[in-house]
């Protein structure tokens, strides 16, 4: 089965009527928690974007809390769960300013394993794939933010050296 284009979504979109586009949307949020979690996103978080940075923070928080730090070994699994999650949350908000923040809030939070990161060669590769994210969404601001983050950024290659 061929899955239409998202022009041609779009286009049948401007067919419907009002009611069937809230039953559309009904029947998608539904459907997948992904979708659920989006829609929340869009309808509730999104005009305020640093309340939903905060919120994220405070998850992370509590997902590294449950981290067990005794094995550099058993850190990788719950590490990559964590960044998923984070992921998600970027892949909602599409600003690259948010996706900033949250990756240097992971970066940071992750430093405090530093053993694990130089020992670990699957940590260190999601650390420094996390910072080069970080270079290149930093690309997309305007040079005033790129220097605001300079420094923090900095802090966070200094685990790689």
């Amino acid at each position: 089965m061929k899955i239409a284009s998202v022009t041609e979504l779009k286009k049948e979109f401007n067919h419907l009527s009002r009611e069937d586009l809230v039953e559309l949307l009904n029947k998608l949020i539904k459907f997948n928690k992904e979708n659920k979690e989006f829609v929340h996103y869009l309808l509730l978080e999104s005009d305020f974007e640093e309340n939903y940075i905060e919120k994220i923070k405070e998850e992370i928080v509590e997902e590294f809390k449950g981290l067990d730090s005794r094995s550099w070994k058993t850190m990788k699994k719950p590490i990559q769960r964590i960044l998923r999650l984070l992921k998600k949350y970027i892949k909602f908000s599409i600003n690259p300013k948010t996706e900033i923040e949250l990756l240097l809030f992971f970066c940071e939070k992750l430093r405090f394993y530093k053993t694990a990161i130089n020992r670990n060669p699957v940590i260190y590769n999601i650390y420094s794939r996390q910072i080069n994210s970080i270079n290149k969404a930093l690309e997309k601001l305007h040079e005033d933010i790129q220097f605001d983050y300079s420094e923090e950024i900095e802090i966070a290659m200094e685990v790689l050296n």
